[in-house]
């Protein structure tokens, strides 16, 4: 069931995003060459917890840190911990941040000192990817719309597009409905209406679709052993169009 927000609770939503935006733009800044992910991760606590809110993700379904730090072929749900940041790692941060009961979610990809011009182009696109599915999310379309904007965009350079994992609902819960896949039919799927909110999160890879989830339950990788790129936003269906709710 789609949960439509009524103007107090978007107003706390407003502020997790904030917040949830806050701390990825910290992570992000400071990831560099022989930053260990467990220091990233613990930066981006700090931040949450200094606005009074709390890590979304920290415990969820049994999940050990505050942030998902995924490096190279790993596309999503990175565990931090000792792994050294290298010279031209692309790093990818997934963050949610719980402000009075109400989640904001963003995610962002960005490279450790000098990175290859490839690697460069697939950060490129996949920010170009979501802000071409936000442009999307507009009253009256349809999630269809939303994810092939995404699903074109990312086509149109070559690269591959993960199918089995997507974006979703963002509310009281961290996950709600409805669905928000990267690849779609425009004209298909769940009509947007006023006061939804949806994060928008398109993963894409450097060669293929495929991904391989990890034996320890958490990781997911390339099928092609390449590098992904994840950006993410949580996004408000206004009649005036799409609110990006997580900007720092």
């Amino acid at each position: 069931m789609v949960i439509i927000k009524t103007t107090d609770e978007i107003n706390l939503m407003r502020e997790a995003g904030k917040i949830a935006g806050g701390a990825l733009e910290e992570g992000l800044k400071c990831t560099k060459p022989g930053m260990t992910t467990a220091a990233l991760n613990e930066l981006i606590e700090r931040f949450i917890r200094r606005f009074k809110a709390v890590p979304s993700f920290l415990g969820y379904g049994g999940f050990p840190a505050s942030a998902c730090i995924s490096i190279n072929e790993e596309v999503i749900h990175g565990i931090p911990g000792s792994r050294v940041i290298q010279e031209g790692d692309i790093v990818s941060i997934d963050v949610g941040a719980c402000y009075n009961g109400w989640h904001g979610d963003t995610a962002g990809t960005a490279g450790a000192g000098v990175i290859s011009p490839q690697a460069q182009k697939l950060i490129n696109v996949t920010r170009e990817c979501l802000k071409k599915g936000i442009e999307q999310a507009r009253a009256q379309n349809r999630i269809g719309d939303i994810s092939s904007a995404v699903e074109t965009c990312a086509r149109a350079s070559g690269f591959g597009v993960v199918k089995k994992y997507i974006g979703h609902g963002v509310g009281a819960k961290l996950h709600e409905d409805p669905e928000v896949p990267n690849f779609g039919k425009p004209g298909h799927g769940v009509r947007l209406i006023e006061g939804m909110t949806i994060a928008i999160e398109p993963m894409i890879n450097l060669k293929g679709d495929g991904v391989i989830d990890l034996s320890d339950g958490w990781p997911v990788i390339t099928e092609s052993r390449e590098i992904s790129a994840h950006f993410e936003h949580t996004v408000l269906i206004t009649a005036n169009g799409p609110e990006i709710l997580t900007l720092p």
